[in-house]
Parts: C-alpha cells; sequence; structure tokens
C-alpha cells in the first residue's frame, strides 16, 4: 500500500467526544464540546485532555481546578455541537433545554443524560503555545447501571449507548454512519 506525505493533520483517527462541565464564575453551569481526551497512568487511572485557544471552559477549569466529562452520545449531538459552536461568553448560551445534575463526589456540573460521566480534579497544567494539556484524577465516574449487566458484551453495550466520535471535521455515528459536518446538528435545536 502507497502512502504519500501530507501536513500534519488528524484525520482518519476518529476521537471520542466529551461535554466538559464547569461553573462560571457567578456558579452558573457552562458546557463545552471536546474531543481531545484521552488516559493516563501514575499509579491510578487518569485522564489528560487539551484545550486550544481562550474558552470559558478552559478559564472555568483553571479558577475551579475541577470539572466534569460527559460523553456524547447520538442523542445528545444536537446539543453538544450547539455547545461546540456557541462562544461560552455569549449569555444566552445555556439558554436551552437540557437537564442538567451534579456530580455525586465532585461540585460539577453533569449531563444527566449522558451514559458515562468522568468526576475529574486537576492534578497538572501543561502549558503550550496555543494550547494546555490539563492532567487530571478521576475523582469518581457514574454510569448507567445497564452498563454493568455481566450478561451482555461490550459491543451490546456500545451498541446500546451510540457514542459519537469525530473526523474530518465530521461527526459519526456508532455504526460508521455520517451525522453531519460540525456546526449542522446544532442548528436543529
Amino acid at each position: 500500500m502507497s502512502k504519500v506525505s501530507l501536513k500534519p493533520t488528524n484525520d482518519f483517527c476518529p476521537q471520542t467526544l466529551f461535554l466538559y462541565g464547569t461553573y462560571d464564575a457567578e456558579k452558573r453551569p457552562d458546557f463545552g464540546l471536546f474531543c481531545w481526551f484521552s488516559y493516563t497512568w501514575d499509579g491510578e487511572l487518569g485522564v489528560m485532555c487539551c484545550i486550544g485557544g481562550d474558552k470559558l471552559t478552559k478559564e472555568n477549569i483553571h479558577r475551579n481546578r475541577i470539572f466534569s466529562a460527559s460523553l456524547v452520545t447520538e442523542e445528545l449531538l444536537p446539543i453538544a455541537d450547539y455547545f461546540g459552536t456557541t462562544n461560552g461568553h455569549d449569555s444566552g448560551k445555556m439558554n436551552v433545554d437540557i437537564k442538567i445534575g451534579e456530580g455525586q463526589v465532585l461540585p460539577v456540573p453533569i449531563v444527566e443524560a449522558s451514559p458515562v460521566v468522568f468526576e475529574l480534579e486537576v492534578k497538572e497544567f501543561v502549558q503550550l503555545h496555543d494550547g494546555e494539556v490539563i492532567v487530571c484524577k478521576i475523582r469518581n465516574v457514574l454510569q448507567e447501571e445497564a452498563l454493568t449487566d455481566p450478561n451482555k458484551s461490550a459491543q451490546e453495550k456500545l451498541a446500546a449507548i451510540r457514542p459519537v466520535k469525530t473526523t474530518c471535521q465530521t461527526y459519526f455515528g456508532f455504526d460508521g454512519s455520517r451525522l453531519g459536518a460540525w456546526g449542522e446538528p446544532g442548528k436543529k435545536l
């Protein structure tokens, strides 16, 4: 199979989407959509994420040093896309129909409809030129009880929750179906 050299890209390397939940300075919930999220090991399972540029979510994480990461499913994609394409400093951003709960271990806002939610505490910030890697400790995982059923396979469980992934500025469903370009699903709200 022949290969060609390209400029740096992560096309064709799908990433899972998460809504990061924070509280702003007035203790109002705010969510941002992110996909640069992976796992670490330092004596315990942790996560690392990267946020580029100036964003309200990043400001809130710096101030509070805690946040949630709610897995985005096909059901949640329109609201997730809206959160990802709407500026956090827009005063009307959170005026949408979404059920928000509270973490069980950390005081962080969570998306109730998400089947998997991480409650995260910042361990370390690694400053880059125009971005920042945030290394976190997982303080709690909230997971739908059905996902703990030992009689179902991982494939059956994933098919039931239908997590969304993204690559090539496009959203894809669990089965690989195209769900829209960035900015399209949020227009349904």
